[in-house]
């Protein structure tokens, strides 16, 4: 068995894999069982005769062969895709742009530059998705989002060490806040020294793997003190406002806190700086990428 006889179910099946990051996470996705996926891999590696993927603890990493294959497979998808779209006659993928983005993204910026692209380019169709930023940097990589609102923090290295490097656009660059209730004597200033902040109660995000806990100011010299643990960060921002805590809060955030919330930067420690980027693999970016790059780099100018 050679590549060019693998199946299209198994190269779907990889794509997901690489782009989700685990072969549970694709089996998920794709509603198979784990063993199904696995066997789907194990298919696709005998018939290139090596490794695709890397398995580690944490998850799967793509070998130079998987980053060759991944390539390609993702190019017969889409142009199965395309002729699929062609035969039900559908618009041709030339004014469609798939966006992935990140949760806090959602809130304000992703809406706007919607809803201007569609004044200013009705033509242009956009699919979107919400996910983590590891995951959107997957999802470009496997070629499922064309464009990706990717968040990063101090020292704000590369997205990922992989090859061909990701191309990059600053959006915004700003610093975390944190919201108090209006009642807390904090909110009465125009800022909060990092000191008033020991001995808080925090409303966090839950935490997964090494990720550190959201919604803690990260500069801390103390073990916090968790109050309330939520996920959801309006169900984060309606706890504050009802005085059941702090919680800190990304600047694109800043202009949906509900009634009750004082939003305030933070003096002394280390910078805290949150920036927004948006990404993607290939340049020049396709007309249709291109326009809603151009929106959402207005919507982050309309932030600031």
């Amino acid at each position: 068995m050679a590549i060019t006889d693998a199946s299209l179910v198994a190269l779907r099946v990889f794509r997901e894999v690489a782009e989700r990051g685990t072969f549970t996470a694709a089996a998920v996705a794709l509603g198979y069982t784990q063993s199904a996926v696995s066997r789907q891999i194990a298919t696709l590696e005998r018939a290139v005769g090596t490794d695709l993927l890397e398995r580690r603890h944490e998850g799967v990493r793509l070998t130079p062969a998987g980053r060759i294959v991944l390539r390609r497979a993702v190019a017969v998808a889409e142009q199965v895709d395309a002729a699929a779209r062609e035969l039900a006659g559908l618009p041709g993928a030339g004014g469609r742009v798939r966006l992935g983005w990140f949760t806090s993204a959602g809130a304000g910026l992703v809406p706007w530059a919607l809803s201007e692209l569609r004044r200013t380019h009705p033509a242009v169709t956009v699919t979107s998705r919400e996910g983590s930023t590891p995951a959107l940097i997957r999802a470009l990589r496997a070629g499922s989002v064309d464009l990706a609102v990717i968040a990063t923090e101090p020292p704000h290295r590369p997205p990922d060490t992989d090859g061909p490097p990701l191309r990059t656009r600053v959006l915004t660059d700003r610093s975390l806040l944190v919201a108090v209730p209006v009642t807390h004597p904090l909110a009465g200033g125009s800022f909060v020294d990092v000191a008033d902040l020991r001995g808080q109660e925090w409303i966090a995000g839950q935490s997964s793997g090494n990720e550190r806990l959201m919604g803690v100011w990260p500069g801390l010299d103390e073990r916090p003190v968790i109050a309330h643990v939520a996920r959801d960060w309006l169900a984060k921002l309606h706890l504050v406002a009802a005085g059941c805590g702090l919680t800190t809060i990304p600047p694109v955030l800043a202009g949906v806190a509900p009634d009750g919330v004082r939003v305030l930067p933070v003096r002394g420690g280390p910078d805290e700086g949150r920036r927004m980027t948006l990404a993607w693999l290939h340049d020049p970016l396709p007309a249709p990428a291109a326009r809603l790059a151009e929106a959402l780099q207005a919507a982050a100018g309309r932030e600031d």
